[in-house]
């Protein structure tokens, strides 16, 4: 039997794309790494070029990073995985259940369908109504619609002066085509990342942060600590992501004075938070999951 040939979609240079090819490479011998701006999708003869090499050949694809930044171009990128995708490459996760979580407003949709519990959420495109959710709310997030690891994120509270609060949400708006604002929640100073790996749980990492931040994100100087999670717990990340159907994701809870509530799913995960959390080997894991299923299709 021919060993598969799977590329990752990610960040050349990063770590966590570069940890995952590795991963591939030392089970099937075949190693790429694919920048989504340097592919060329050429319709006429259905290839998906990234220097001499045509992704729709590929056996599987793994989509880690499909930008360095959500945006409404990463859209664009995820069309080009689908037309391979449907072309017969197995995609891991699918474009379609990527699709669902580049933009805020349609994953915070599929999780309130789905009856997880967030935080209180008001969407928007009045600046008058904006403004009346942050006195209601009395404390708020202001999230762009495309961003991650809180990214361009700013906290707005009741007791600022209306002028300042009218001057950051119309510059908000000039960015973004809808007010997204939710509800500050109390937290103890971490929140949880819960890992999975093929809808099933693979373990849960703590991100603690400093205090001179309002979020726990590495990126604002946060780290990362083991917890240990009730049944119950597990049970509210295993609904979360069972709304998008990924192969691999975090899902991010919250511990609140009102019960555990849900901020987001990743579209893609991360694999330092197990590796520093839990001391477990995320990408390795997840590079075993892609080839065992490739091989189960009989693709190779």
């Amino acid at each position: 039997m021919n060993k598969p040939k799977i590329g990752v979609v990610g960040i050349p240079g990063k770590w966590s794309t570069e940890v995952l090819a590795d991963r591939l490479e030392a089970l099937t011998g075949f190693r790429a790494v694919i920048d989504m701006a340097d592919v060329e999708l050429r319709l006429d003869t259905n290839q998906l070029m990234h220097g001499d090499l045509d992704l729709a050949q590929l056996d599987g694809v793994i989509v880690k990073k499909i930008s360095e930044v959500y945006a409404p171009s990463a859209e664009d990128r995820i069309l080009f995985i689908s037309h391979i995708e449907k072309l017969g490459v197995q995609v891991f996760s699918s474009s379609e259940a990527i699709g669902k979580l580049i933009n805020r407003l349609s994953g915070t949709l599929a999780l309130q369908q789905g009856g997880v519990p967030m935080p209180k959420t008001r969407v928007t495109e009045s600046l008058d109504q904006a403004l009346a959710a942050v006195y209601e709310f009395g404390s708020v997030i202001l999230k762009p619609l495309y961003s991650t690891k809180a990214r361009g994120m700013e906290m707005l509270t009741a007791d600022q002066d209306e002028s300042e609060l009218r001057q950051v949400l119309t510059a908000y708006r000039e960015q973004n085509s809808l007010y997204y604002i939710q509800q500050t929640v109390k937290l103890d100073g971490r929140d949880l990342g819960m890992v999975f790996l093929g809808g099933e749980y693979f373990c849960t990492y703590s991100r603690v942060g400093n205090k001179d931040s309002w979020n726990t994100t590495i990126h604002s100087g946060g780290h990362y600590e083991l917890f240990e999670p009730t049944e119950e717990l597990i049970e509210l990340g295993r609904k979360a992501q069972a709304c998008f159907d990924l192969s691999f994701t975090t899902v991010d809870i919250a511990l609140t004075d009102q019960g555990p509530v849900v901020f987001e799913v990743s579209a893609f995960g991360g694999f330092k938070g197990a590796l520093e959390g839990c001391d477990l080997d995320a990408a390795g894991a997840y590079a075993d999951y892609v080839v065992a299923q490739i091989n189960q299709r009989g693709v190779v």
